[in-house]
């Protein structure tokens, strides 16, 4: 149990961290690079729907890795799986970049005085509690010491946040404003 009760405490003190680094800094309201993409939340959402896919693309991969299905999982699925992980893990850290960047942490009221949306402290807490959950769920897949459990939990965890997180950001920006680059506000 002392892996993931020290993966978890890694976690929760990197979320804590980030949250705070999103309250204390003074937004820029730009990112530093567009990717090429017209503006930076034109950027944040279609890299947000790549990561969404990937993630489930992760989920069907550990299923199969797993035995879940009823055919056994080819040699590759492995190598497939351990790679889109790690693009989608830097995926997230860019999208999380320019979200803590441009926007920071918003709760309370805008300095203009309206509230801020539910969805929109949603969305920022469980960012932060996702980038957590990523070191939980490395610490999972590098320990060779932690019980069975702990790797397909801390993968569900952040399959789970991951899934909130894009809901809040790109499902709901796409279904607010059109795909990005469709006459959306930038």
């Amino acid at each position: 149990m002392a892996v993931p009760l020290a993966a978890f405490v890694a976690g929760a003190v990197v979320a804590l961290l980030v949250g705070v680094f999103g309250k204390v800094h003074d937004p820029s309201l730009a990112g530093t690079t567009t990717l090429g993409f017209r503006t930076v939340i034109d950027m944040k959402v279609v890299l947000s729907v790549v990561v969404g896919v990937l993630a489930v693309l992760q989920l069907l991969g550990a299923l199969w890795i797993y035995g879940r299905f009823s055919t056994a999982a080819p040699a590759w699925v492995g190598t497939a799986h351990r790679i889109s992980g790690a693009v989608a893990v830097v995926i997230i850290v860019v999208v999380a970049y320019h979200c803590l960047w441009a926007l920071g942490l918003e709760t309370g009221t805008f300095a203009g005085g309206e509230p801020v949306p539910t969805r929109t402290v949603v969305h920022g807490v469980l960012g932060c509690v996702l980038i957590g959950a990523v070191v939980v769920k490395v610490v999972a897949v590098r320990s060779r010491r932690a019980p069975g459990w702990f790797l397909p939990v801390a993968g569900g965890l952040l399959f789970t946040l991951v899934v909130v997180v894009v809901l809040t950001s790109a499902v709901w920006y796409i279904g607010a404003h059109g795909w990005p680059g469709s006459g959306g506000y930038g």
